[in-house]
């Protein structure tokens, strides 16, 4: 799956004829939103069991934007150089932070007041990693999924393209890493992973990446992009729990 126009066309067309729903519960709860960045997979996501670049740092002009994996890096196949192949970016988030610290995230936070979702979006992607895009590079939204910490996070699609084939710097105090996961990943045989919630009806979902996981609410919103916007189907993922250690 390659990051082309093409691609960038078929999502723009899914998120043009998604009919957008927002939960009701969504109402007097803290506003966020979070960007789901198309670019390309470059050097690879610095992850265990997924390929990697080269130990010399070729592809990334000698700096490595995987600051601290945590899962120790190059572990998979070997990368001869940049790759153009459709990945997302995503983070691990500080682990100095009082929420959520350490945990998998979408670029993105809480909305300031008279801030839209695709504003809030873009403004904490240039805040978190350095990537600055424009407005005319939103593609549209997915659904709004409210959290069990109390948040109702907007999900905003941006295609970088190959723009971001430039290092990415993490905010120190935001971001710990920052990992470029081809969405072939997440197509994979095993995906989603879903666990029974003691209590709840719904299970949790889980996406599988290298030999880890993404819990929801990122892999939810992972999932519905997997689902609208690469396969086109109509899928919701609104009920979908999340592990007991996110609901803080």
């Amino acid at each position: 799956m390659q990051c082309d126009d093409p691609f960038r066309q078929q999502v723009a067309q899914a998120l043009a004829h998604w009919p957008l729903h927002a939960p009701a519960a969504a109402s007097g709860l803290k506003q966020a939103a979070v960007a789901l960045v198309i670019t390309q997979a470059g050097p690879g996501s610095g992850l265990s069991g997924l390929w990697s670049c080269s130990p010399d740092h070729r592809c990334l002009g000698g700096r490595d934007e995987v600051e601290d994996s945590g899962n120790g890096r190059g572990a998979g196949a070997v990368s001869p150089g940049w790759s153009t192949e459709a990945a997302l970016i995503l983070t691990r988030r500080a682990a100095s932070l009082r929420g959520h610290a350490g945990q998998w995230a979408l670029p993105g936070g809480r909305m300031d007041a008279g801030e839209t979702p695709e504003q809030t979006a873009l403004r904490e992607l240039q805040e978190e990693i350095g990537l600055r895009l424009h407005a005319s590079q939103v593609l549209g939204r997915l659904d709004t999924f409210v959290t069990r910490s109390g948040y109702a996070i907007t999900p905003v699609v941006m295609w970088a393209g190959d723009q971001a084939s430039q290092p990415l710097r993490p905010n120190p105090a935001e971001v710990a890493s920052i990992h470029r996961i081809p969405i072939q990943e997440f197509l994979r045989a095993d995906s989603p992973m879903l666990e029974p919630l003691a209590g709840s009806e719904h299970p949790v979902l889980k996406m599988p990446v290298g030999d880890n996981w993404i819990a929801a609410p990122t892999a939810a919103l992972i999932y519905q992009f997997r689902e609208v916007c690469v396969l086109g189907l109509a899928t919701r993922v609104s009920h979908f729990e999340q592990p007991v250690f996110a609901w803080r």
